[in-house]
């Protein structure tokens, strides 16, 4: 079987990874849905839908669900990871020996390694090779929203610019709009901390504040990822793309969002605990919000917001001396803060 004629897998059958699985095979391409879930990957099968997660969607013909993982591994030609940022690591040092040589790897997941507080790239490079090719798709996207054939643009972005244009060819249809960059590190830290950010502002709706509140949560935490991107040796205008703006606005003012929705829980009162049950998936902002705070400390980046999150979430603190401590900061000059002053863009270095 020719490369292009070989199924792709997409490893993880949560919304989003159902969401890219079905808009892959609605394109045409053969695609395999792999669950941990033998059950789970049965039902599927059977109903022709994933009901956990996408109950309302019509899996299309093509679209094959599974939960044999060597065997998917065997017969995929190119597989996208969807699985959790807190499991991503393990996941992929567990399928290193088992993936085949030529297979190429692409991943929808948002976060950092929640160990060493890496890019999920580095994760990739240090398992499975950095000779083979990678890219990350990320961008404002609700699965749903997606599942369903609603208007999308996102951003895939690897090293190697080709491969990130075949991987956008997989995905591009008169609906769903893809771009290529080859600034993975900055695609990524878009993606993680945007979801840190969307709990803050979701802490503020739910204390009860209003729209000035959170757009002004909005334009500093964009003012932290500036920051950060500097130091790390991101691009500035990958911040102010799909990946990184689009994404912090979608996540931060639409319910849909998990992690908006945990911090409305919390700044109504709820405990992390009760928020996460009643949410009953897998929110990224909680893990990324420790994580968040080893990449600030090595670079020296102050990331006032995303440490408020961490306190609340990770030591008890309540949302209301959260955000208390935050208007209690020194006033200072805004650009100063935050883009005017910035030292010359450092030499490249490793994230």
């Amino acid at each position: 079987m020719r490369q292009d004629d070989a199924p792709l897998a997409v490893l993880g059958a949560g919304s989003w990874g159902t969401a890219i699985a079905v808009l892959l095979a609605g394109n045409g391409r053969e695609c395999l849905l792999w669950s941990r879930d033998a059950a789970h990957a049965a039902r599927m099968a059977e109903s022709r839908r994933n009901e956990r997660y996408l109950g309302d969607v019509i899996l299309p013909h093509g679209l094959r669900p599974t939960a044999d993982l060597d065997a998917v591994l065997g017969e995929a030609a190119d597989i996208v990871i969807a699985v959790p940022s807190a499991a991503f690591t393990d996941f992929v040092s567990g399928i290193a020996l088992r993936l085949r040589a030529s297979a190429r790897v692409a991943w929808l997941t948002k976060g950092l390694d929640r160990s060493g507080a890496d890019t999920l790239d580095q994760v990739i490079a240090r398992h499975l090779g950095e000779a083979r090719p990678r890219a990350v798709i990320s961008g404002p996207s609700f699965a749903a929203e997606v599942a369903h054939g609603q208007p999308t643009a996102v951003t895939v972005a690897s090293p190697e610019p080709a491969f990130a244009e075949e991987v956008a060819g997989w995905l591009r249809n008169p609906l769903f709009r893809v771009y290529t960059s080859d600034d993975i590190l900055g695609v990524e830290l878009g993606g993680a901390l945007k979801n840190v950010l969307a709990i803050a502002v979701g802490i503020s709706d739910g204390l009860g504040f209003g729209a000035n509140a959170r757009a002004a949560l909005i334009t500093r935490g964009l003012a932290e990822l500036m920051r950060l991107f500097h130091a790390a040796g991101a691009r500035p205008e990958t911040l102010m793309g799909l990946s990184g703006l689009g994404d912090l606005v979608l996540t931060c003012t639409d319910d849909q969002s998990r992690n908006r929705r945990l911090g409305l829980a919390l700044g109504r009162g709820e405990t992390l605990e009760a928020a996460l049950a009643g949410i009953g998936r897998v929110v990224e902002g909680v893990t990324t919000s420790r994580t968040v705070m080893q990449v600030a400390e090595r670079y020296g980046v102050e990331l006032p917001i995303c440490e408020q999150v961490y306190r609340v979430i990770h030591q008890g603190l309540p949302a209301q001396r959260a955000v208390q401590a935050l208007l209690a900061r020194d006033p200072r000059p805004e650009l100063g803060a935050s883009f005017g002053e910035l030292p010359q863009r450092p030499p490249a270095k490793p994230f």
